[in-house]
């Protein structure tokens, strides 16, 4: 693959864009954007997984109470 290639700016309203080429294209509908001295870092946007958020979470240093204690026992129902 390419490491180079030259495209064409152009004003999109007041903006400024370019066109990505198909072999640079990224993956996802987003991208953060930066820059570094007089150059322009590009990057799609890592979503996490909902399992790996959990998993990162540090457990509570509380302890929570027994809701049930104060409950009548469950009456069996035969059906």
């Amino acid at each position: 693959m390419q490491t180079e290639r030259h495209v064409k700016l152009f004003k999109n309203g007041r903006n400024q864009a370019l066109r990505i080429p198909r072999e640079y294209e990224l993956p996802g509908d987003e991208a953060v954007i930066r820059k570094e001295g007089n150059k322009l870092i590009i990057e799609p946007v890592q979503h996490r997984s909902l399992l790996k958020v959990i998993a990162s979470w540090q457990p509570l240093p509380e302890t929570f109470p027994d809701v049930d204690a104060e409950l009548l026992p469950l009456d069996d129902i035969e059906l």
